[in-house]
């Protein structure tokens, strides 16, 4: 009878035990490392290397470097172009020839296949100031490539050789890229031809001051890699890789990769074109930060804050005002400053969009044609003599007076009131200087000394409210507690 009773027992036990580890490993799932090696297999033959050279005129002694010394030029020899010993197929390096042009290896980098004609996708700083481009594929087949267009502000060539069914990479859509999927970048890193190297997805749309938003990734990505593939587990393209974040020169962990879709937008035009052409209103943009947002009148930061008009513009020309908030731009959302040059350079010149604004605590819509030529960028002058009639010091601690005409027309406003000191008030503790103009408080454009002396007697003591001040070209929003 125990015997029975145990058995039965320990079987509850083992059942129990069971579910315990069904449950545990349903929330716990296994996360296995994928193998790379099938699909590197295929991709490899696709991805080429760039090595572009130039003309140039070498005078060269004993095979230094004048006027450096020789442990500082060994470096450059090493690692711009000339063969590191023990490395094959390193770039060969022109000899001195008594100052005769002859064609010098300038950098290598790579490129892959979108087209088995012979189209190939890379960076511009790759091949930018070549005076001849090769392209040499897997088979050690090495041709002369033609540019047919690259754009230096996205840092996107095309180039072409004469061939035909070459393998091809597949592009994949990176608006789908997930932060934490695994990624392999293939390329030629300090000349190494056909290198692997994987790693994570580890942001989305990271904003560096450039033109595009970056995949960031933590892909071991060198000097040479530069135009080659990011790669997703299916072997679809899902950027070109292009910078690194370094304190070195050399892989730190942090890598970027231009998202192949908007890399395509740019390689179509260039191929057809020649050239990227770009939408442009003339705006100059500032930063949104929440103490702006909130004194506003916005609840949270977003849109781009306008912090100059280019006189004569299309912005200009459609209404848009120093100090507004764009909100959107032809039916697109602009959560941040950055996002509004991509939008409007993707808009064809010609087009005439409708943008909204934040101005004075409601928005509007604007009507604006996109142009396409260069911003023309607004002199620096140096602040005139203000008019004499002043006032004392106000509740925000400044003194101010009517600005002169000149002045007017040279910040490019109607009115406001000039900074002429600075005394103790939260506007002087806040970075202004003599010679600004301040041109709206809230909602109130200031037409005046004694308009703006009213104003601010009359301000909510414990309430933000943002200051708009004029300097040189630029608008900037102040918030400040007159208390």
């Amino acid at each position: 009878m125990m015997k029975k009773y145990l058995i039965a027992l320990m079987a509850i036990f083992s059942l129990g035990q069971t579910a315990f580890i069904s449950t545990a490993s349903a929330q716990n799932p296994r996360v296995t490392i994928p193998d790379f090696a099938d699909l590197v297999e295929r991709a490899s033959p696709a991805v080429v290397n760039i090595r572009t050279t130039e003309k140039v005129v070498i005078q060269q002694a004993q095979g230094g470097i004048p006027g450096m010394p020789e442990d500082q030029a060994e470096f450059f020899r090493r690692f711009f172009g000339v063969p590191i010993p023990g490395i094959p197929n390193g770039p060969k390096s022109a000899q001195p020839n008594n100052g005769k042009p002859q064609e010098a290896d300038r950098g290598v980098g790579s490129g892959f296949i979108i087209e088995s004609n012979g189209l190939i996708l890379t960076n511009a700083h790759v091949v930018e100031g070549a005076t001849t481009i090769y392209v040499t594929l897997t088979d050690k087949r090495e041709f002369k490539a033609k540019l047919l267009g690259m754009d230096k502000r996205t840092d996107v060539a095309v180039v072409k050789i004469e061939a035909r069914d070459l393998p091809r990479l597949a592009l994949g859509d990176s608006s789908k890229v997930r932060v934490g999927e695994w990624v392999l970048a293939i390329g030629s890193p300090f000349g190494l031809e056909n290198t692997v190297t994987a790693g994570i997805v580890s942001a989305k749309s990271r904003d560096t001051g450039d033109y595009l938003p970056f995949i960031q990734t933590d892909v071991a990505v060198n000097p040479g890699n530069s135009g080659g593939p990011l790669l997703n587990t299916a072997g679809q393209v899902i950027g070109i890789n292009s910078q690194i974040f370094s304190r070195s020169g050399g892989y730190m962990g942090i890598s970027f990769a231009i998202p192949i879709d908007e890399a395509m937008r740019v390689a179509d035009q260039l191929r057809t074109n020649g050239k990227m052409t770009r939408g442009r209103i003339g705006v100059a943009l500032g930063d949104m930060t929440k103490e702006v947002a909130e004194s506003l009148g916005l609840g949270k930061p977003r849109g781009a804050y306008v912090r100059n008009v280019e006189p004569g513009g299309p912005a200009a020309a459609g209404g848009i005002e120093s100090g507004d908030v764009i909100l959107s731009f032809n039916g697109r959302e602009i959560p941040k400053s950055t996002d509004l040059p991509r939008v409007v350079g993707e808009t064809k010149p010609g087009t005439t969009a409708t943008v909204q604004v934040w101005r004075k605590g409601g928005t509007r819509d604007l009507s604006v044609t996109v142009a396409d030529t260069e911003a023309t960028q607004a002199t620096n002058k140096k602040p005139d003599v203000p008019a004499p009639n002043s006032s004392g010091v106000t509740v925000l601690g400044v003194t101010v007076s009517e600005p002169s005409d000149a002045k007017k027309k040279d910040l490019n406003i109607k009115g406001g009131v000039e900074i002429t000191g600075l005394g103790d008030g939260p506007l002087a503790k806040s970075g202004v200087r003599p010679g600004d103009v301040i041109i709206r408080v809230g909602d109130a454009d200031i037409t005046g000394v004694k308009q703006f002396e009213a104003l601010v007697k009359g301000l909510d003591a414990n309430k933000a409210v943002p200051v708009f001040v004029r300097r040189s070209d630029s608008t900037l929003v102040i918030p400040v507690r007159p208390k």
